[in-house]
């Protein structure tokens, strides 16, 4: 099927659900369940806590979403390995914090100097890091990483060379597109593998693009076990939506762009059901990072992160704690909440344990299997002892069960009882404070933290190329898309 097809598709049914499985879609239906479970992440950028209805929003229409945490658990206390992208992004495909795998500073080789990848920047993802995609396609699945991926766009650091079959997508945020808001940018690349097959793409058209080929490889692979991951465009900014989404959006482009996010879902629950597998596939909905909450890059607002506090980019609650929807029928409990402290990391000792695989054990690994707390089994409890928060190289704070202690600051909270970080109970526990700065002092020998000036020990190197090249280069006589400079 053809993107103007699908577009088209989007207009008549006014960003309902699509029926784009083939006419002999229903032979599959007589196909046996497999042991070994499909697996579909979805992953938003920027998709804040406080953004879908069943996190309590108000102002945007999530109904397929919300349906999904009806159907499965939602978590209340899952964190990602980072408040940015490209450590956030890295960690959780390798199940390690940032600064184990060298993305946290990047070393200092980002000529940049930002905390995220920029185009032809010389790092990315150390090709000697296993992934639970690699991990994955060892067990006989079929892997596929459709949209974002924001860990290098050198040859050596691509999808591609990290276990994914295929990918197609953009190697790095929509925002480093050249536009107005970036005069001086280089054409942003839409890549198949490792090709750029298309320069500066209508980024409104993406969506639909990115939903045509995850159900094209869904079709594909409905025989055999799959590793499906689909790292949206959106909410990140700037914000390109098709006016179908516009149009019952009570929260401006922002709520457009989260209807687009449902609409996406609803396409892939139906052609699931349709084959007759969804019985067999775990999909987890997650965000990268918090909400922006305003846009430092264009006017747009509309982003939440409620009612924690914070905003992407801090490790506050709402730069770090994220959504987790998880939804595999007749495995995982229906309308379930979980307050279990859990993480992106464990994604990937968790993929290998429902696929018979094995987590290496020549390295650490930050993440633990949390099949048990997803599938509600007796007794099943958080595995952390403590979960440490890094900016960049410094660990600002740390959480061990309900408290988390600010180093600098001075601040305990309770967030149990106090999620938005609000009430300071630092000199009202001392004992919680001493033994939070212990549990600290362990991992910094492991990470680090340019706060004490520890090295930390334990840190392998990120990957790095000589000589990069950007994927693209601006030439003024080509004709590229106009509406993106609108």
């Amino acid at each position: 099927m053809k993107t103007k097809t699908i577009m088209n598709q989007i207009a008549l049914a006014g960003a309902c659900a699509l029926p784009l499985a083939s006419a002999g879609a229903g032979n599959s239906l007589e196909i046996k369940m497999k042991k070994k479970p499909n697996i579909i992440l979805i992953n938003c950028d920027d998709l804040g806590y406080g953004d879908l209805g069943c996190y309590g929003s108000q102002r945007n229409h999530t109904p397929t979403i919300d349906a999904l945490a009806a159907e499965g658990t939602r978590f209340t206390d899952f964190y990602m390995p980072a408040s940015v992208c490209s450590p956030s992004r890295a960690g959780m495909y390798t199940g390690c914090y940032p600064a184990r795998i060298g993305f946290d500073t990047f070393d200092g080789l980002n000529a940049h100097n930002k905390p995220v990848l920029c185009p032809g920047d010389p790092t990315g993802l150390n090709p000697s890091e296993i992934t639970f995609a690699e991990i994955l396609k060892e067990q006989g699945y079929a892997t596929k990483l459709v949209g974002k991926w924001h860990c290098g766009d050198q040859p050596e650091f691509l999808p591609t060379q990290h276990g994914f079959d295929s990918y197609f997508g953009l190697p790095f945020s929509n925002s480093d597109a050249r536009s107005k808001w970036k005069p001086t940018g280089q054409p942003l690349p839409l890549m198949r593998d490792t090709d750029v097959i298309e320069q500066q793409p209508q980024q409104a058209d993406l969506t639909a693009r990115y939903v045509e080929e995850c159900s094209q490889f869904i079709e594909a692979n409905q025989n055999e076990p799959f590793l499906l991951c689909l790292a949206h465009m959106y909410v990140h900014t700037p914000l390109y939506v098709p006016d179908e989404f516009m149009k019952n959006s009570e929260n401006g482009k922002y709520g457009g762009a989260v209807a687009a996010i449902d609409w996406a879902l609803s396409v892939m629950l139906r052609q699931l059901k349709e084959l007759g597998i969804e019985e067999n596939t775990l999909i987890l909905f997650t965000s990268d990072n918090g909400s922006y909450l305003q846009s430092p890059i264009t006017d747009v607002t509309g982003g939440s992160n409620d009612p924690l506090r914070g905003w992407k980019g801090c490790t506050w609650e709402g730069g770090i704690r994220l959504p987790l929807i998880a939804r595999w029928p007749g495995k995982i409990p229906a309308g379930r909440e979980c307050s279990e402290l859990i993480t992106a990391m464990d994604f990937l000792p968790t993929f290998a344990a429902l696929a018979d695989g094995t987590v290496p054990t020549d390295r650490t690994i930050d993440g633990h299997d949390i099949t048990d707390i997803l599938l509600d089994r007796p007794n099943a409890a958080s595995p952390y002892e403590a979960y440490c928060y890094y900016l960049k190289d410094k660990m600002t704070s740390i959480r061990s069960g309900k408290w988390k202690l600010w180093f600098q600051e001075k601040e305990l909270y309770n967030l149990e009882e106090d999620i938005a970080e609000t009430v300071n109970l630092y000199a009202d526990h001392p004992h919680i404070v001493e033994k939070l700065d212990r549990l600290a002092d362990r991992y910094r020998q492991e990470l680090g933290d340019s706060l004490q000036g520890i090295q930390g020990n334990q840190r392998r190197p990120v990957g790095h190329v000589e000589n990069p090249k950007p994927l693209t280069e601006y030439h003024p006589d080509h004709p590229y898309t106009v509406s993106l400079y609108d």
